[in-house]
């Protein structure tokens, strides 16, 4: 009986043994499937997040024709569109293109996709402008500069390469443009509060995985949320320099009066006159036509307005004796030719800020433009629809011309180079993957710049 009681108490053993063994084998098989479904699903949403991105892509493209066959620079249609970009349903999850609204748009969530022309491009902007930036410094303004410029030259109170040799670990500066926004750590003085705010994944939005999940200091009272520097700044901004009808602009400092005359608006006289102005002086913008007169007599067309003292010219100094009439190009004419003429001939405006799609933020950062005349330009565009060339911000109350000299050069109505931000959702589970590309339109492509998926 002893023996047989311990045969027994053996087998119960190696029952409970097996049955330890059996449910620890089916518990790490079920952790082995529900990883593999947990990364089936992550792989779906990466996808869905791709379609959306592939589907902003296909919208730009399409609007940007439409655009060029109406003749217009800027639409808006895509910058807020949630019939074509909140949550549509693909297989088994959905996917968003969607972006955080500016104060201006009055913060929350917004479907749809934005421009980097709307913000400071870092590599092109100038002192003056960078140094309006809340936050920024003489210091860390000059150490910017040193950054981005092509010598070892130490600005006062910025830095150098013996500056940064001298760090754990040690590295060297640029000393070209900036790669990304972020790159910007690496120079002195910039800190993670000062580029990116309390937004530490710089995505526009809080992470619930993150650092950043919830914390309300983070948004202001209109729900916007803090992103820094990084939220105004960009190293893409490139808008090609052609009419709204996709056409090369004429070159008002080359072209001769037969060419100029084909400008709807262009009279002879009017050509005539900026040639003889250009003879004498330099035209610096868009701007510098306004200044173009009728001559006082048959032998001296195109010269400066009585009492008005000219600046030296490409065939050397003026010295005053060549007095004109009358201004020829009213501002509501050039707001006619404004479009179809430009100063040069380059084929794209590298840095130029849309003033159509520019934040309050942003424009406070032009040469003149203070918080009063920035929220007058946001405030005409809403009321009386977005500007059809740069002239027509001679029409924005308070904006003189003046400070339209300063600007002009800086500033355009379009944008060929947009942000997307996308993210797929798998609704079983609730996985979900975000991609954030930049893209630049071209002739016939839509050319990817940089690509991230680390959200």
């Amino acid at each position: 009986m002893r023996r047989r009681a311990s045969v027994l108490v053996a087998v119960l053993w190696c029952v409970v043994l097996l049955a330890v063994v059996v449910v620890g084998v089916l518990h790490t098989a079920r952790m082995d499937l529900l990883v593999q479904k947990n990364f089936g699903d992550r792989m779906q949403a990466h996808y869905l997040a791709l379609a959306g991105v592939e589907k902003a892509k296909a919208l730009l493209y399409q609007e940007a024709a439409e655009r060029k066959r109406a003749r217009r620079h800027h639409s808006g249609e895509l910058y807020n569109s949630p019939q074509d970009f909140r949550d549509v349903t693909l297989g088994r999850g959905h996917f968003r293109v969607f972006r955080r609204g500016r104060e201006d748009e009055g913060g929350g969530t917004i479907f749809g996709i934005t421009d980097e022309e709307s913000r400071l491009n870092v590599n092109t902007a100038s002192q003056e402008i960078l140094g309006k930036l809340y936050g920024m410094t003489p210091e860390i303004l000059a150490a910017i500069m040193d950054w981005r410029d092509p010598d070892n030259t130490v600005s006062p109170g910025g830095a150098e390469a013996d500056y940064y040799q001298s760090l754990q670990p040690p590295y060297v500066p640029r000393n070209g443009p900036l790669l990304t926004v972020r790159e910007l750590l690496m120079v002195r003085g910039v800190t993670r509060e000062l580029l990116l705010g309390r937004d530490l994944h710089q995505n526009g939005f809080f992470d619930p995985a993150g650092d950043d999940a919830g914390a309300p200091e983070s948004l202001d009272s209109a729900g916007v949320l803090d992103a820094g520097w990084a939220g105004v700044l960009t190293v893409d901004s490139q808008a090609n320099n052609l009419n709204a009808g996709g056409e090369t602009r004429l070159d008002v400092q080359s072209a001769d009066e037969a060419a100029l005359t084909g400008v709807p608006g262009i009279t002879q006289q009017t050509a005539r006159a900026i040639v003889a102005y250009r003879g004498q002086n330099r035209f610096e913008s868009l701007a510098s036509l306004l200044e173009v007169t009728a001559p006082q007599n048959g032998n001296q067309p195109g010269g400066a307005q009585p009492g008005r003292v000219r600046n030296a010219g490409a065939n050397g100094p003026n010295n005053g004796n060549n007095a004109g009439g009358p201004t020829l190009i009213s501002e509501t004419m050039l707001a006619e030719i404004g479009d179809d003429v430009a100063v040069g001939t380059d084929e794209s405006l590298a840095g130029a800020i849309n003033v159509n799609t520019a934040s309050l933020t942003v424009l406070i950062c032009l040469p003149g433009v203070n918080d009063t005349l920035a929220r007058a330009i946001i405030a005409y565009r809403r009321s009386n629809g977005y500007f059809a060339n740069p002239a027509y911000l001679l029409k924005v109350p308070g904006l003189t011309r003046e400070i339209f000299k300063q600007i002009a050069p800086l500033v355009t109505v379009r944008s060929d180079t947009f942000r997307i931000m996308s993210e797929g959702v798998v609704k079983s589970s609730g996985a979900r993957q975000r991609i954030q590309v930049i893209v630049r339109l071209g002739a016939g492509t839509v050319d990817t710049l940089s690509y991230r998926e680390d959200l």
